[in-house]
């Protein structure tokens, strides 16, 4: 099995190209997904969220306001930490879970936002960094998303810098590129995984 790890800064299409190495035969191992999963009504974590943030952060039918707890922790370092406290190792036993499933030649694709942020590079047999400039990240955020500009600026400051993330990168994906070209970087990518797993296995 090889394991790797996808990242990329808000805004730069790392679910974009996430969704192309599934399309090719990857295991997706979505962090952002079960972070919410690992939050959802009824789970210990949403407790423990309740528990530090108070009952406010919960919308009327009892489950997490998300921009609500995001607009309370991206201007505050130290309750972000402690949010990534509760959420981080319920989120590492899953992904542990879901990679356990996986077949033993598996490439299995970790999708990891802050794998720079959190030192994670060490987990993985190859780091994977999609990339695009800030002024895209900044368009897309605003334009696609629907974000003000001042919050998709504060999103993108509290992550790890550009530099920081291209210097773990083992593969490094522009995507300050049409979807076309985006689609056959990745394919080339893809084959050069497979290479790798294949060659871990003998």
């Amino acid at each position: 099995m090889l394991k790797v790890g996808l990242t990329g800064g808000i805004g730069a299409g790392k679910s974009e190209v996430s969704r192309l190495l599934v399309e090719c035969g990857a295991v997706l191992i979505d962090a952002d997904r079960i972070a919410r999963e690992v939050v959802e009504p009824g789970t210990p974590g949403l407790a423990a969220v309740v528990e530090a943030f108070g009952e406010d952060v919960l919308t009327p039918d009892g489950s997490l306001d998300r921009p609500k707890l995001g607009s309370v922790v991206f201007a505050d370092p130290q309750k972000l930490a402690v949010l990534n406290a509760i959420v981080h190792p319920l989120v590492g036993v899953r992904s542990r879970e879901l990679e356990t499933a996986a077949a033993e030649d598996a490439v299995v694709v970790h999708d990891v936002p802050l794998l720079a942020e959190n030192g994670l590079a060490p987990l993985y047999h190859v780091v994977v960094v999609v990339d695009a400039g800030p002024a895209t990240q900044l368009d897309r955020l605003v334009r696609l998303r629907g974000m003000s500009e001042e919050d998709a600026r504060a999103r993108m400051a509290a992550q790890a810098t550009r530099e920081k993330r291209l210097e773990i990168a083992d593969i490094v994906i522009d995507n300050d590129v049409p979807l076309e070209q985006l689609r056959r970087s990745v394919r080339d990518v893809w084959a050069d995984l497979v290479r790798r797993a294949q060659s871990s296995q003998e």
